[in-house]
Parts: C-alpha cells; sequence; structure tokens
C-alpha cells in the first residue's frame, strides 16, 4: 500500500487554460484527463469551468488547474474578460514563458477532417508550439497532450528556479506603496486599486 497524499499535497501548481471553438470537445479533453469520463451529451459550456488532477514529473507532483472555456460566441464577454484577468495575473506573476499547444481533437472524425495533420504541424512550427492530435472519444493522446503540456511548464520553471538560485537579487519583488493619510488611500482607490 502506497502512502496517502492528500489532495493539496503537491509541490507545483499549474493553471491550464482551454481555448477553442464551440463543439471542438474542450470539456471532454477536460474530463477524459481528469475523471477518464467522456459524454455524448455533454453541454455546452457556461462561462467557465475548471476540474484537477495532480502527475508527477521527475520527482514532484505537479497539480493541474485546468480551465475550461465557453467557446459559444454568446459567452465571449465572459470569457474574454476571464481572459483579460489571467493574462494580467501571468503578467504580474510570470514573464512570457508560458507553454502553448495546439490541439486537433476529434482524430477519431477521420472523414471529417478540416485540416491536414501536416498543415497543423507546419502552422505550430510557425508559431513555436507544441502540436497533438487528440480524441477524447477514443482517449488517444489525450493523456500525452496534457502531460506533455504540464512537463514543459515544469520544465520553464525549473530552469527559472535554478537561474535565480545563482543570483539572490534575481528574486523578484514586490512593490511598496507608502499610504501616509485617509485622502492617499481615497486617491489610490480612484485610481483603480482595490475597488470593485
Amino acid at each position: 500500500m502506497g502512502a496517502y497524499r492528500a489532495d493539496d499535497d503537491y509541490d507545483y501548481l499549474f493553471k491550464v487554460v482551454l481555448i477553442g471553438d464551440s463543439g471542438v470537445g474542450k470539456s471532454n479533453l477536460l474530463s477524459r484527463f481528469t475523471r477518464n469520463e467522456f459524454s455524448l451529451e455533454s453541454k455546452s459550456t457556461i462561462g467557465v469551468e475548471f476540474a484537477t488532477r495532480s502527475i508527477h514529473v521527475d520527482d514532484k507532483v505537479v497539480k493541474a488547474q485546468i480551465w475550461d472555456t465557453a467557446g459559444q460566441e454568446r459567452y465571449r464577454a465572459i470569457t474574454s474578460a476571464y481572459y483579460r484577468e489571467m493574462a494580467k495575473g501571468a503578467q504580474d506573476h510570470t514573464d512570457a514563458n508560458i507553454v502553448i499547444m495546439l490541439v486537433g481533437n476529434k482524430a477519431d472524425l477521420r472523414h471529417l477532417r478540416a485540416v491536414a495533420a501536416d498543415d497543423a504541424k507546419g502552422f505550430a512550427e510557425r508559431e513555436n508550439t507544441f502540436f497533438m492530435e487528440t480524441s477524447a472519444l477514443e482517449s488517444l493522446n489525450v493523456e500525452n497532450a496534457f502531460t506533455e503540456v504540464l512537463t514543459q511548464i515544469y520544465r520553464v520553471v525549473s530552469r527559472k528556479a535554478l537561474d535565480i538560485g545563482d543570483d539572490p537579487a534575481a528574486l523578484p519583488r514586490g512593490q511598496t506603496i507608502n499610504v501616509g493619510s485617509k485622502d492617499d488611500v481615497s486617491a489610490v482607490k480612484k485610481a483603480g486599486c482595490c475597488s470593485s
């Protein structure tokens, strides 16, 4: 019997966001990876939903928080606001070294192929992204796609940790704001900080 690990016992927490048109299978990719489930009657996602799963990379436990976004045009306002907030968070806490993977899902529907594999590979190479064809229905490459993305994120983070370890001055620093009076607090709030 292996050692028990609590759900919140992990070394790294990475956020993965699924983006794509309505009906391409984002929700089934998520459910196949996180619960090994597939639903032929899956409904359109409203707004943004997420699920989690932990995997091992090297000797570390990596927990993935995977966000499934609505692809329908009528939910664009919700998802656009989410993307903006997420991008702001990414800029605040990381730099441009994010990992992007182009996924060609529904590979089981061979007779309905919309994009040739070579065209997709060429596009991914030009855009410097990873590429994989998957089928959530057949469970083809779903595990591989998520594992590859999470492993690559881990590699980026590990490289950065090594670089920072050599130079303590390279550690990210917070910004200090001195607030002297109630008037200063009001001025900060009017400028957009901390107000809802």
